[in-house]
């Protein structure tokens, strides 16, 4: 399952990467670009070795202690309604990190970044990761979620986190029509604006419909000179980054 896992998704970030560079919605900062992906891939390195150690762990303890037994559906029901019901779980967290001050501190890590490419998708804090991993561990529990349902979601999301943290260029109307349904990089990118409002909106990870349910889809259109990052703040070196939750 690992093997196709990572064939899948690295083919998937080479499309993208070589599709933003030829049709980019906005123009990569000149200069910065390497001290940038440094940072970013660096963190994804740390959260690489922590997921067999400790992500994956958490799930596969959870899901072998249910709280009850599911009715015995078809695999393809159990599936699709596992992987609505951890999407919606991930839209609430995700708020919470941007409501709530103590996980806040970790997930501005992956804000402060200026620029949004298929890099950004990995650019998490490896504290977020595993309180992502503990805050899951009850919904796991309490839903009798299967840890193959896990694993496809946590596929699916990472391949969605790519394409809409992607500096891709869409034709408007269809990524318009595409932003019904799923997270788009338009859609995105006000999630990352850095004027406050704007952030605080657009938390969807894989569907939409969590945002216009719930109130927080913002009629914002992306721009190209929209300024990406935290209010007043600038990023900082990969040591700052590591440090930054507990300052």
């Amino acid at each position: 399952m690992f093997p196709i896992k990572l064939l899948v998704v690295g083919a998937w970030f080479a499309l993208l990467a070589a599709g933003e560079r030829m049709a980019p919605g906005a123009e990569r900062p000149r200069g910065r670009d390497i001290a940038r992906l440094t940072r970013n891939l660096g963190l994804w390195a740390a959260n690489t070795v922590m997921n067999p150690l400790i992500t994956v762990p958490i799930a596969a303890a959870a899901a072998a202690f249910p709280l009850w037994a599911r009715p015995d559906w078809p695999l393809w029901a159990q599936l699709g309604l596992d992987v609505i019901l951890l999407d919606l779980w991930t839209y609430a967290w995700h708020r919470a990190n941007h409501e709530w001050k103590p996980p806040w501190r970790f997930h501005r890590v992956h804000h402060l970044d200026q620029f949004l490419d298929t890099t950004s998708a990995v650019r998490f804090h490896p504290g977020e990761v595993l309180l992502s991993a503990l805050a899951r561990a009850p919904l796991i529990v309490a839903g009798d979620l299967s840890l193959a349902s896990v694993a496809l979601f946590d596929t699916l999301i990472l391949l969605g986190a790519l394409f809409h943290h992607s500096n891709l260029r869409l034709p408007a109307r269809f990524e318009a029509g595409l932003r019904l349904l799923l997270v788009t990089p338009s859609h995105h990118w006000v999630h990352h604006h850095a004027a406050h409002a704007e952030t605080n909106s657009n938390y969807g990870a894989l569907l939409t419909l969590w945002d216009r349910l719930f109130g927080s889809w913002s009629k914002t259109q992306r721009t190209p000179e929209m300024r990406i990052g935290v209010e007043d703040e600038g990023d900082a070196s990969l040591a700052a980054l590591a440090a930054a939750p507990f300052r």
